[in-house]
C-alpha cells in the first residue's frame, strides 16, 4: 500500500462509497426485497412480487440512462459536479428514510419512492465517479479506486449488522416488532448516506474548466453524446469492451438485487438472508483489496475471466441448490469477486481509452453501465412472468456472462490508437 495515495481528499473521496453502499447493501440488497414481499405486498403472489422489483429496477435505470448524457456534459464543465451530487445524494437519503414511513399494504407508493432513492443513488454515482480525477494522481487511481469499493463493503456490512441485530431483537432498541425495526433501518440508512457525504462535501477540491453550462444544456449535451459515439468508434478496443463490460455487468448487477427476492422464493428465512449477505460482505472487503493486488501481478483481464468464470459456475450451482448452507457458501464466493470484476473493469477501461480525453470516455462508461442495469432486470421480470420456477432467473443470466466473456477476448490490452 503506499501512503502517498491516502491523502486527506483521497479518503474523504472514498468515505462517499461508505455513505451510498449502505444504501446499495441494506436497501437495494436486502431490505427492500423483503419489506416489499413480507409487508407492502403481503398478499401479492411470489412471481409477482419479483415482477415488480425488477420492473422497478428497471424504470430507475432507465431514467438515468436517460439523463446521464446530460449529467456528464455538466460534470466535464465543472463547477457543478459537486452541487449536483449534493442534490441527488438529498434526493435518495430523504426518499430512503421516508421509506420508513409507508404504511403495510402499499406497495405503489413504495414503489415510487423507492423509484425517487433509486434516481438519487444511480444519478450521484456519475458525479462521484468524475471526482476521482480531482483526489490524486493517475498512476494511483487504481488504489484509490479500489479503497472506495472495499470501505463500501465494510461500511455497508456495519450498517447492515446494525439492522440485524435489530431485526432480530428489537425490543434491545426500544421497539414492539420487527416492522417497526425495519422501518427504522431504512430511516437509519438515510442518516447514514448524509452524515459521511459531509467529508467529501468539504475536502474534495473541484477542478473547473473553461467549458460553460447553458440554458441549452440539454441539446449540448445529447450532440456531445453524438460526438463522443463517433470518437469511441475509432478505437476498436473501447468499444468491444463497452460491448464486453454491457453484457456481464448486466448479470452482476442483476444477482446482487435479485439474491434475496431469489432466496425467499427458494423458501429461505428473513434473518438468514440477511445474514448471509452481512458476512459476503465482510468477506468482499479484504477481497476487494487483494484482487487489486492479483490484477498488478496477473492482469486485470485475466482476473474479470476469472470472476466471470465464478459467476456462470454459481448460476449453475443455484439450479441445483436447495440449502440454505449452500446458498451460504455460494454468496460469500461471489461477494469475494464482485467488487473486484467491477473496480477491475474500471482500471481496464482507463488502459485503453486515450490519456487526452478521460471526461467524455468515462461519461460514456457511466452510461454504460446504467443501460447494463436494464438489461438484466428486464430479462428476469419477463422470466418471472412466463414461470413460476425462480431456478429460470439464474439460467436466463448465463449467457450474459458468456458473451461477455467472450467479447472480452477480442480486447487488445496496448495503449489506445485510433483506427
Amino acid at each position: 500500500m503506499n501512503t502517498k495515495a491516502l491523502t486527506r481528499k483521497s479518503i474523504a473521496w472514498a468515505l462517499y462509497d461508505w455513505a451510498n453502499s449502505a444504501f446499495a447493501l441494506s436497501v437495494l440488497a436486502v431490505l427492500f426485497p423483503l419489506v416489499l414481499r413480507n409487508h407492502w405486498s403481503v398478499d401479492g403472489d411470489a412471481a409477482d412480487v419479483t415482477a415488480r422489483l425488477a420492473w422497478i429496477t428497471f424504470a430507475a435505470s432507465v431514467v438515468v440512462c436517460v439523463t446521464a448524457p446530460l449529467f456528464g456534459t455538466i460534470a466535464d464543465a465543472g463547477g457543478y459536479r459537486k452541487k449536483f451530487l449534493l442534490v441527488l445524494a438529498l434526493l435518495g437519503a430523504v426518499m430512503t428514510g421516508a421509506l420508513g414511513f409507508v404504511a403495510a399494504g402499499q406497495w405503489q407508493l413504495a414503489l415510487g419512492v423507492y423509484l425517487l432513492a433509486s434516481i438519487g443513488y444511480y444519478s450521484s454515482t456519475v458525479f462521484y465517479d468524475s471526482l476521482l480525477i480531482d483526489v490524486t494522481e493517475p498512476r494511483y487511481y487504481s488504489f484509490v479506486s479500489a479503497l472506495g469499493f472495499a470501505l463500501g463493503y465494510l461500511g455497508g456490512a456495519l450498517l447492515l449488522g446494525l439492522h440485524l441485530w435489530m431485526v432480530k431483537e428489537p425490543a434491545s432498541f426500544g421497539l414492539e416488532n420487527t416492522t417497526e425495526a425495519f422501518n427504522l433501518a431504512f430511516i437509519s440508512v438515510g442518516a447514514w448516506w448524509l452524515v459521511f457525504l459531509i467529508p467529501l462535501l468539504f475536502f474534495v477540491p473541484e477542478k473547473h474548466s473553461a467549458i460553460e453550462v447553458t440554458s441549452g444544456a440539454v441539446r449540448a449535451a445529447y450532440r456531445e453524446l453524438q460526438a463522443t459515439l463517433k470518437e469511441i468508434g475509432k478505437y476498436r478496443n473501447v468499444a468491444v469492451f463497452l460491448a464486453a463490460y454491457w453484457l456481464y455487468v448486466g448479470g452482476v448487477f442483476t444477482i446482487i438485487v435479485m439474491a434475496v427476492d431469489y432466496g425467499k422464493r427458494l423458501g429461505f428465512g428473513d434473518q438468514d438472508l440477511v445474514f448471509a449477505l452481512l458476512i459476503t460482505n465482510f468477506a468482499g472487503f479484504p477481497a476487494t483489496l487483494l484482487y487489486g493486488l492479483a490484477a498488478h501481478r496477473f492482469g486485470p483481464r485475466k482476473c474479470i475471466y476469472f470472476a466471470l468464470a465464478v459467476y456462470i459456475g454459481a448460476c449453475m450451482w443455484g439450479v441445483v441448490m436447495d440449502s440454505f448452507e449452500e446458498f451460504l457458501v455460494m454468496a460469500i464466493i461471489i461477494g469475494c469477486v464482485q467488487g473486484g470484476v467491477q473496480g477491475l473493469s474500471r482500471s481496464l477501461y482507463a488502459s485503453l481509452i486515450p490519456p487526452g480525453q478521460p471526461g467524455e470516455f468515462f461519461g460514456f462508461y457511466n452510461m454504460t453501465t446504467k443501460f447494463a442495469h436494464v438489461l438484466g432486470p428486464a430479462m428476469v421480470a419477463v422470466t418471472a412472468m412466463l414461470s413460476d420456477n425462480p431456478k429460470w432467473v439464474l439460467l436466463v443470466l448465463m449467457p450474459l456472462f458468456l458473451a461477455g466473456a467472450f467479447l472480452l477476448t477480442l480486447v487488445r490490452e496496448h495503449p489506445p490508437q485510433a483506427t
